[in-house]
C-alpha cells in the first residue's frame, strides 16, 4: 500500500471520509513543507532508510543532569560525554528539555522551545551532530500554564476545542488509571466551571485528538523535532491518547491508528527516524504497538514490516531482574526471555532496567505471583524506597511502581558491602546488554547512584528519589577516585559498553537463544546471522560460586578450540566434549571461541 493511501485510510478511520478529505490538503502541505526543509539539511541527507542493526546504546539523561557554573547544562552534558564516554555512547535520550511547569519536564508549557535554563536549539543542534538524539513527544497532554490551555480557559479559537470536558456525573469507572489523582479537574473558564480530563495530574491537561486540528498540530510538531535533530522520537504515554466514554480509554483502536499515521508520515518525510512507544503495561499489551504487518517493496523484493513502532520499551525486564537477584534464581527470567520474539523485521525491544521513572509493577503481572511482587515491595521499603499506587476501576488501589534507584534496589544501603554490591549491580547490567535489542542506560546507572532522600524532601514527589542532579566537577572528582563505588561502577560500565559495541553478535537484531543451564545462571547465546561470531552470555545471579561442565554439543560445537571471556580475558579450555566453567558470585561471562 502506498504512503498516501495509508495516510488517507488512517484519517478516514479516525474522522470519516468527508472530514478526512477536508483536512488531507492541510496534512499534505505540512508533509511537503518539512520534506523540503529536512532535505536541505546536509547531515540529514545521508540517512535515507531505516536500519535498527546500526543502533548503539542509548544514554537516558536530563538536560540539566550535569551542571557547570561556566556553561549552560546542555553544553556541560556534551562536555562530560565527550570527555568520558566518547567511544561508548552513540545515542542520547535527553528527557523533555522544553519549558515546563511540573513533573520534571513532562508537563510542557511550549513544545517548540528549549528551556532557557538548559540552553538553546543551537546546543541541541551541536549535540545532534555528534550523537543520535531521542526527543520526547509528550503528545497526550500539555501544561495548564501553556498558551493553548490559557486560550481554552478564555474561550479562544482554535483552543476552545483542544481539550476534553466531561460532566462530572458521567460514569467513568471503566477508565484505566495510572494514578490515584482525580481523572477530572475543575477549571474556571469564560463559560463557567468546566471539568477537564487530566489523566496524570491537574497540571497535565489531556489533548482532544477527536479534533483533527489537534492531530495536525502534533504531526507538525513531530516533523519540527526531526528538523531540529531528532533521530529517535519517543511517544510518551501514547496508550492513553484517545478517549471514549464507556471504554477503558487505553489501547483504543484509535490510539493505534494515530501511531500508524505518525509512522506513515515519518516514512514519507524522514524514513531513517525511529519511533519508540512508551507503554508501561503488561507484555502482550506493550508489544501490540509493533503494529500490524505491512508489506513493502524494495528493489523488486517484498519485506514484511510492522506499521507502528520500530522500538517498544521492554518493561517487564526491570521487575524480573530485581526478582532474579533478590531470589538468586534465574528461572522465571529464563522462562520469560525464552518466549520473546519479534513479529517483524526492523523492530526491536528497547531493553532497560532503570529510568527517570520508577520500576513499573504492572508489566510483572502474570509473570510474578502476588507473593513475589509483595516481596519486591517490601524489599524496596527496607532499602529506603517508596511505593506509588494507581486506582483500579473498582476504586481499590494497587502498586504501580517502585521508586528507588536501581543500585539501592539491588543492594541494601543499610548494610553496604562495596565489592559485592558493585559486582551485583554490574551483573544486572550485563544481563541487559546481553539481550537482543537496543540497550537504554539511565545516567544514574553509570554511577551506581544511591537514593536521594533530600530530593524527595525538596519536591514532595516520590520519583525524585531517582532524579538527583550533579555538578560536573563533583562527578569528575568522584570518578577520579578508584576507591569510590561510583568510580568503580563507572569504569566497569565503560568496559562493558566498549566490549558490547565492538561485537557483531551484539547487533540489536542478531538472533538470540536463551539457555536453561543452571537455575542460578541466566544464559543465552548471541550470534551473527551468518554465524561468523557466537557469544555465550552467562551471569551468575547468586552470591555463591558455581562450578559446572557445559556440554559443547548443546551449543552445536564440535571443535575443541578454547573459549575466551571478553570481560576478564580468562581462557576456558574444552575437555572431552565439555567446557568446565567456574563463575564467581555475580560474575558475568561473555564467552567466544578463541582462534588458535
Amino acid at each position: 500500500m502506498g504512503s498516501e493511501k495509508r495516510i488517507l485510510d488512517h484519517l478516514i478511520y479516525l474522522y470519516g471520509g468527508e472530514e478526512s478529505h477536508r483536512i488531507l490538503p492541510d496534512l499534505q502541505a505540512i508533509i511537503d513543507q518539512y520534506s523540503r526543509k529536512i532535505a536541505a539539511i546536509p547531515h540529514r541527507q545521508s540517512g535515507k532508510s531505516h536500519n535498527l542493526a546500526q543502533k548503539g546504546a542509548v544514554l537516558i539523561t536530563y538536560g540539566d543532569q550535569l551542571q557547570d557554573e561556566d556553561f549552560p547544562p546542555l553544553q556541560s552534558l556534551q562536555a562530560f560525554l565527550e570527555a568520558n564516554l566518547f567511544t561508548e555512547i552513540e545515542s542520547v535520550h535527553i528527557l523533555p528539555f522544553y519549558p515546563y511547569s511540573s513533573d520534571d519536564g513532562f508537563s510542557v508549557i511550549d513544545f517548540r522551545k528549549v528551556d532557557p535554563k538548559l540552553g538553546s536549539w543551537d546546543d541541541i543542534k551541536t549535540l545532534s551532530q555528534v550523537y543520535e538524539l531521542m526527543f520526547d513527544a509528550v503528545v497526550n497532554h500539555i501544561s495548564s500554564q501553556s498558551r493553548w490551555f490559557k486560550g481554552f480557559l478564555h474561550g479562544e479559537q482554535p483552543y476552545k476545542d483542544y481539550f476534553i470536558t466531561v460532566d462530572p456525573k458521567t460514569d467513568l469507572s471503566l477508565v484505566v488509571r495510572p494514578r490515584t489523582s482525580p481523572l477530572l479537574t475543575p477549571f474556571e473558564t469564560a463559560e463557567g466551571i468546566k471539568h477537564v480530563w487530566t489523566t496524570f495530574s491537574a497540571d497535565q491537561i489531556d489533548l482532544n485528538f477527536s479534533n483533527p486540528k489537534v492531530l495536525l498540530e502534533l504531526i507538525d510538531l513531530l516533523l519540527f523535532y526531526v528538523e531540529h535533530g531528532a533521530q529517535i522520537i519517543r511517544l510518551d504515554a501514547i496508550a492513553f491518547i484517545w478517549k471514549e466514554i464507556g471504554t477503558p480509554c487505553i489501547h483504543l483502536p484509535q490510539a493505534h491508528r494515530i501511531v500508524k499515521l505518525f509512522r506513515a508520515v515519518i516514512d514519507v518525510v524522514a524514513p531513517w527516524v525511529t519511533l519508540i512507544t512508551e507503554t508501561n503495561v503488561p507484555h502482550e499489551e506493550n508489544i501490540s504497538y509493533f503494529g500490524d504487518p505491512l508489506p513493502i517493496q524494495d528493489n523488486g523484493s517484498y519485506e514484511i514490516i510492522g506499521d507502528q513502532a520500530h522500538l517498544v520499551y521492554q518493561f517487564p525486564l526491570a521487575p524480573l531482574v530485581l526478582h532474579t537477584f533478590h531470589s538468586g534464581d534465574a528461572s522465571i527470567l529464563t522462562d520469560w526471555a525464552s518466549g520473546l520474539t519479534l513479529p517483524y523485521t526492523q523492530t526491536a525491544y528497547f531493553n532497560f532496567i532503570a529510568s527517570h521513572d520508577g520500576i513499573g509493577i504492572r508489566p510483572a503481572e502474570g509473570l510474578l505471583n502476588e507473593n513475589q511482587i509483595q516481596s519486591l515491595v517490601e524489599r524496596t521499603k527496607a532499602h529506603g524506597g517508596r511505593i506509588s499506587s494507581r486506582t483500579k476501576p473498582d476504586g481499590s488501589t494497587s502498586v504501580y511502581e517502585l521508586n528507588i534507584t536501581l543500585y539501592d534496589a539491588l543492594n541494601d544501603p543499610n548494610n553496604p558491602q562495596p565489592e559485592i554490591d558493585v559486582n551485583r549491580f554490574i551483573a544486572s547490567q550485563a544481563i541487559m546488554l546481553s539481550l537482543a535489542g537496543v540497550p537504554g542506560i539511565y545516567i544514574h546507572s553509570l554511577f551506581g547512584s544511591r537514593n536521594c532522600h533530600a530530593c524527595v524532601a525538596e519536591t514532595g514527589r516520590s520519583r525524585s528519589i531517582n532524579r538527583q542532579k550533579f555538578q560536573r566537577s563533583e562527578i569528575q572528582e568522584l570518578l577520579s577516585n578508584p576507591n569510590n563505588h561510583k568510580s568503580q561502577v563507572f569504569s566497569r560500565m565503560q568496559q562493558l559498553l566498549q566490549i558490547w559495541r565492538q561485537q557483531p553478535a551484539f547487533n540489536p537484531n542478531s538472533p538470540q537463544k536463551v539457555m536453561d543451564l543452571h537455575k542460578q545462571i541466566f544464559s543465552l547465546l548471541r550470534m551473527t546471522p551468518d554465524s561468523s561470531q557466537m557469544i555465550l552470555c552467562m551471569v551468575n545471579v547468586s552470591n555463591q560460586p558455581i562450578t559446572f561442565d557445559l556440554t559443547l554439543a548443546e551449543l552445536r560445537i564440535t571443535d575443541d578450540n578454547p573459549f575466551i571471556d571478553l570481560i576478564s580475558n580468562q581462557v576456558f579450555e574444552p575437555f572431552m566434549g565439555n567446557l568446565p566453567l567456574q563463575l564467581r558470585s555475580y560474575q558475568p561471562l561473555w564467552l567466544t571461541s578463541k582462534v588458535t
